[in-house]
């Protein structure tokens, strides 16, 4: 079904990409490949099996993740991007091993401070790893350098291994925010329109699409959205904000 979906969608669509944790990635990675799929990310918070559990509440092992990964590797997928969030106390001693593991053209590693996504995953400031000291870490075994921005509004702060091993990235909403730059909105399931990854309610798409609005009148709904936003959720974050009911991140899909 999701390849069904991949191929009526990838026509329209000048860039199709998929984030996912891997579960099925073995049994599937060519088929995505094959419905037109461009671009992958997967995420991966632990190469510990025990530590992945912990992190990801999931009863598969990474090992099967990592096979999964590497069937997309051979189906044609590369660069691919590779997410860790990272958490204070449970896997902080994976950023090396994790840095080690996908050097190299193939894989894209992004390193994410754990965010306060939602009211349900308990988040608190004593939990985050700071972006520095994620890059100082690996720097003391890889040695790194920044890398200038694709475009602007880029999430990650990216760096690259000095020896041509390939490229890191950091994405710092907790300590390093970047709302002001900030070029991203989300479409949840049943329709609503986020502007802001920490907002707690959408603006309803799915009702003018169905009553018949025009092409013409969605963008122009969607554009007004936009120039009237005022998200800085992560600039203005304090334990007010923090309490305020969110959107939970299985609503707006990362």
């Amino acid at each position: 079904m999701t390849s069904d979906l991949l191929d009526s969608l990838h026509r329209p669509l000048r860039d199709l990409t998929l984030t996912t944790n891997g579960s099925r990635l073995v049994e599937e990675a060519q088929n995505l490949r094959n419905a037109g799929l461009q671009r992958l990310t997967v995420s991966v918070d632990a190469l510990d099996d025990a530590t992945f559990r912990a992190m990801n509440d999931v009863d598969f092992p990474v090992h099967r993740v990592l096979r999964g990964i590497e069937a997309a590797r051979e189906a044609g997928f590369s660069p691919i991007k590779i997410n860790m969030v990272v958490k204070r106390g449970v896997n902080e001693d994976q950023i090396v091993p994790m840095a080690r593991h996908f050097r190299g053209a193939d894989y894209i590693l992004r390193f994410i401070e754990y965010m306060d996504v939602g009211n349900t995953n308990g988040w608190r400031t004593d939990d985050v790893v700071p972006a520095a000291e994620i890059v100082a870490r690996i720097a003391d075994e890889f040695p790194l350098e920044p890398v200038s921005a694709n475009y602007r509004g880029e999430v990650a702060r990216r760096y690259r291994h000095r020896d041509g091993g390939g490229e890191i990235g950091v994405i710092s909403s907790v300590t390093q925010p970047f709302c002001g730059d900030c070029t991203r909105a989300r479409l949840s399931a049943d329709g609503r329109l986020f502007t802001c990854l920490f907002a707690s309610t959408g603006i309803d798409l799915r009702t003018p699409l169905r009553s018949g609005a025009s092409d013409a009148e969605l963008a122009a709904l969607i554009s007004n959205v936009w120039r009237a936003r005022t998200d800085r959720y992560s600039e203005l974050r304090s334990s007010a904000t923090v309490s305020k009911p969110k959107a939970e991140m299985s609503l707006l899909g990362g």
